[in-house]
């Protein structure tokens, strides 16, 4: 399958050079001709065109692509033209990049079957992994030992610091937790741990990880 990859800034370079990489055929294309220059030694082809200009685009031979990346997301007005010129090639399958909702909506109307938004997904994906390290630390101790902080999930609400429940279910031992500001390090039987507490456990590595999973 052949991809053209209409924009090579930061998203559509990486873009052509993951295809490229993946063993499908890409075509670069780009105003700059260093961004062009770029990426020409990872793609089989990269060409310095105004891709708003369809005449330039089917001498190119884009008409041949089944696949078109449209990664123009400054320039909306040059986004939208270049839609428009991919649709009158009869490319089947266009991939838009948006910048706005608005950008979206318009690509849409025009004819991408697909329109993404990277910087929106990156910031979601970021503050996912922000909010997931709040809730869940860990530090290797050795190549197969680990520790783990977190936030005490919702399944071991009301359980003893010393049930056997976390070495018997889940094979890993709690060396200390934090109960209303304090931390603890020396435990009794009555020591029960409550919504919003922090625990510290200790396990093999494979077992903090798998923990990490029922948590998040």
């Amino acid at each position: 399958m052949t991809y053209v990859v209409i924009g090579l800034g930061k998203f559509g370079f990486h873009v052509a050079k993951g295809l490229a990489q993946q063993g499908e055929i890409v075509i670069g294309i780009d105003s700059d001709e260093d961004k062009v220059r770029d990426v020409s030694e990872y793609i089989q082809d990269a060409i310095s065109l105004d891709s708003t200009d369809i005449r330039a685009l089917k001498e190119a031979g884009i008409a041949d692509a089944e696949v078109a990346i449209v990664s123009i997301g400054v320039h909306i007005e040059s986004s939208i033209l270049t839609v428009m010129a991919l649709k009158e090639l009869g490319i089947e399958t266009i991939v838009a990049k948006a910048i706005t909702p608005i950008h979206g909506q318009i690509l849409s109307k025009l004819g991408a079957s697909k329109v993404i938004y990277p910087e929106m997904e990156s910031a979601k994906k970021l503050v996912k992994k922000i909010v997931k390290n709040m809730h869940y630390e860990t530090i290797d101790l050795s190549i197969t030992m680990k520790i783990a902080k977190m936030t005490l999930p919702s399944f071991w609400v009301g359980t003893s610091i010393l049930s056997p429940v976390f070495e018997n279910e889940y094979e890993v031992k709690p060396i200390a937790y934090k109960h209303q500001g304090e931390w603890h390090t020396v435990f009794e039987n009555d020591d029960i741990l409550e919504k919003g507490d922090i625990l510290v456990v200790l396990g093999n590595s494979n077992k903090i990880e798998e923990l990490s999973k029922k948590v998040g």
